[in-house]
């Protein structure tokens, strides 16, 4: 028998702020998260932007000799986790912990601690690089060192597929509850890539902006757009059976109802051309939700602002949902507020639809000023909107042509 699926928990560290409800108040005040690059001096660089988390001090939140332990990476993992944790009111005191999972990707894990651990080998010698160089650069940690935290006992793993491994996460997650597997888990993703090396590699495959006005950088679906601003942070989601919530009276941010994940099979950056891989995926989700194309309000987009992304992912909407219903349905991309944070992105971007389903209120496309013919869509530029959301699609697509959408729904 297959089971419902709902949002009891969520927890988030971004550039806006690093609890959700810091960060929520800056989506809906359309603050711009991104700056100058300050973790490392990037005088010599192309790229000279990007969107930090904040005042953050790992002191806060870990003592100092396990804070040396953890990559940042699984530090954001772990923050993002407790308060997501704590949000759903769950005890682990009388849960049981063996059905209780963790699934949080990442797009390029720990590579901090392999930028540093390399720099020591090569100057220094074989002989000083950390013993805990791999437990902290593996991808895998994040997941690891958030179900250690919490006690979870489950299904334990972490999802890879670039910029689309938050959705897939919380997608496959939504399948392991659905099907009877788990009656929780936690689900989302992780990012910390601020680096040199991270900055320069996507620099050199062009697709980072070199915008140097913050408020002209990251412009989804505008024109001018150039690429995207590299963003760390991440963000997780508690996902429950609807009546295992039911039963100990959990808040309902919304219901998760359908899941679509496709491959292009195309290009290992480009997308398919149309978009048609991305509008496979989310008209699979809306198969699975029995939801038709009128039926969807907001859409947020994967939308990088990267020239092909923005342009590719507007015909799949208009694919998937008509040209007649596509220019009626609300689609904005909120990375004009958070640059792009490749793994954990689709995660941060399912907190933003559970908390607009929440609020009935639309994200807006923020620092919009030139429109563009080839994405004609209602991008609800520079202002959110008050509205009703009674179905809201999330999208991800990532480097290797992965695919991801994941369907959302008031809960009744």
């Amino acid at each position: 028998m297959e089971r419902r699926v709902v949002i009891t928990g969520l927890g988030a560290i971004t550039p806006l702020g690093n609890n959700v409800e810091e960060f929520w108040k800056g989506i809906k005040e359309g603050k711009c998260g991104i700056d100058q690059i300050t973790k490392f001096d990037a005088s010599e660089f192309k790229v000279k932007l990007a969107a930090e988390v904040k005042g953050y001090n790992p002191e806060d939140y870990f003592d100092r000799r396990e804070a040396k332990r953890l990559d940042l990476f699984s530090q954001y993992a772990m923050v993002a986790s407790r308060e997501a944790w704590k949000d759903s009111g769950l005890d682990k005191e009388t849960e049981n912990m063996e059905r209780v999972g963790v699934v949080v990707g990442s797009g390029i894990g720990g590579i901090q601690t392999i930028e540093t651990e390399n720099k020591k080998c090569n100057e220094k010698g074989p002989d000083r690089v950390s013993p805990m160089y791999i437990p902290m650069g593996i991808l895998n940690m994040a997941t690891g060192n958030v179900a250690i935290d919490i006690g979870a006992k489950g299904e334990s793993m972490a999802m890879v597929t670039a910029c689309a491994s938050g959705t897939h996460c919380i997608g496959e997650s939504f399948r392991m509850i659905k099907h009877g597997y788990q009656d929780v888990v936690l689900a989302g993703g992780t990012e910390a890539g601020i680096t040199p090396l991270s900055i320069a590699g996507f620099t050199n495959i062009k697709a980072l902006t070199k915008a140097e006005d913050k408020n002209r950088a990251s412009i989804p679906f505008d024109k001018e757009r150039s690429g995207f601003v590299m963003a760390e942070g991440a963000g997780v989601v508690v996902l429950e059976e609807y009546e295992h919530a039911k039963a100990r009276g959990a808040k309902i941010y919304a219901e998760i109802v359908g899941y679509g994940a496709t491959s292009d099979a195309y290009h290992i950056t480009s997308p398919a051309p149309g978009g048609e891989g991305g509008a496979r995926a989310m008209k699979l989700a809306m198969e699975e939700a029995n939801v038709k194309p009128e039926e969807i309000t907001y859409i947020n987009a994967h939308g990088t602002s990267t020239h092909l992304n923005d342009s590719c992912e507007t015909q799949a909407i208009k694919t998937v949902l008509g040209e007649e219903n596509a220019r009626k349905v609300m689609v904005s991309s909120t990375k004009g507020h958070t640059g792009h944070l490749l793994g954990a992105a689709g995660a941060v971007e399912t907190i933003i639809c559970c908390k607009a389903i929440e609020e009935g209120f639309v994200p807006a496309t923020i620092n919009y000023k030139v429109p563009d013919e080839e994405c004609d869509l209602d991008v609800v530029p520079n202002e959110g909107r008050k509205a009703e959301i009674k179905y809201a699609i999330s999208n991800s697509l990532g480097f290797g042509g992965h695919n991801s959408s994941l369907l959302f729904k008031m809960s009744n």
